[in-house]
């Protein structure tokens, strides 16, 4: 399987056919005077490909870029270290290496230990989260991996040391971020411009059985 980046799925603007002042900005802050089509490359090591390709449609762009000053926003009651729990594991449950990795940095900034961003993808079995983050971590896997199915004792739990503004802001940034980790991956953006690794394995040259248990079969001469 050949490791060459290959190009979105969407055509990009590049900064010559931008016309949105939002985007521009954007532009700006993130690859200075540079085109990001033809010069890749962010400062946190993207390749920067979400931004021209999103900028296809400019108020879908401003839309999720509302969206992240939204879970930055310092009127926010919710802690940023569980805010942040919950985007990191949504992107590996949803097999989004650009979410993950992204939040990854995001959990380090603040302080996170670094055995606790290497145990998200088994936190169930490891024994470095307290039982606030184990809580967070269970109820983001019931809206990833349950689609919303929550069972009530989950809540139960959360209550004890969330509100309902916490529990509502939890939910809406954690399913957020599903939706930009199915996105980033349908669309090949980032670092999730890859082939699927799920392939059919070649069996040896002469290996004809239908029923691989029954031994290899030569096929019969007409």
């Amino acid at each position: 399987m050949s490791n060459e980046r290959k190009p979105p799925i969407l055509r990009e603007v590049p900064r010559a056919q931008v016309t949105d002042p939002n985007v521009l900005e954007y532009y700006n802050k993130l690859f200075g005077d540079r085109d990001p089509v033809k010069e890749r490359g962010t400062a946190t090591g993207t390749p920067g490909d979400w931004w021209p390709t999103f900028a296809l449609t400019p108020d879908i762009f401003k839309h999720c870029t509302d969206g992240f000053k939204l879970y930055r926003n310092p009127e926010r009651k919710l802690d940023p270290v569980l805010r942040e729990l919950g985007q990191t594991r949504a992107g590996w449950v949803k097999g989004s290496q650009f979410v993950f990795s992204q939040h990854c940095k995001s959990l380090r900034g603040l302080g996170v230990s670094e055995a606790k961003i290497r145990s998200i993808a088994f936190w169930a079995v490891a024994d470095c989260y307290d039982d606030k983050e184990r809580t967070v971590l269970a109820y983001t896997d019931a809206l990833m991996m349950g689609d919303g199915r929550v069972p009530l004792e989950v809540y139960d739990k959360l209550k004890t040391f969330m509100d309902d503004v916490e529990i509502m802001e939890f939910t809406y940034i954690t399913c957020l971020y599903g939706m930009h980790a199915v996105m980033t991956r349908a669309l090949r953006l980032e670092y999730d411009a890859r082939e699927d690794p799920i392939v059919e394995i070649a069996a040896p040259e002469g290996f004809s059985a239908a029923d691989f248990l029954g031994g290899s079969k030569k096929p019969q001469q007409q």
